[in-house]
């Protein structure tokens, strides 16, 4: 797969291989945790899209998705997340299918559902004594 950084807000997922490369679409583009956060998204909805595609015998070699975000700024966080599933040559009489079928990846639901988070410090090793 390929994970391209399009801009603060936004990246595009393709499966053009079987390695897994981050590239921006241009020099001045950084891949951050955002970025990451929105990859497993992207790679999770590309990954159930193919599964789907392969079992309806319909063609991916132009299916990619793109996520897209917007920041909240009190606490700065991401807001909300939109997913374009760009496969032009999907029929439109399964738009709705491909739309359900995303949502079915573990990390969308796992977004929609948020986890409990627990942050604990490990404590320094006791003396010998």
């Amino acid at each position: 797969m390929k994970i391209i950084v399009v801009s603060e807000d936004a990246i595009r997922v393709e499966p053009v291989s079987e390695q897994l490369t981050i590239e921006a679409s241009s020099g001045d583009k950084a891949y951050g945790p955002f970025h990451m956060l929105a990859s497993g998204l992207g790679m999770c909805s590309l990954a159930v899209l193919h599964s789907w595609a392969h079992h309806a015998h319909l063609a991916v070699d132009d299916l990619a998705v793109e996520v897209h975000w917007h920041f909240a700024e009190d606490p700065h966080r991401v807001s909300d997340i939109g997913i374009l599933i760009d496969w032009l040559s999907l029929p439109p009489v399964r738009f709705e299918a491909a739309r359900r079928v995303t949502e079915q990846c573990g990390v969308h639901a796992t977004l929609r559902n948020s986890p409990a988070i627990t942050v604990t410090v490990r404590e320094a090793a006791s003396p010998l004594g």
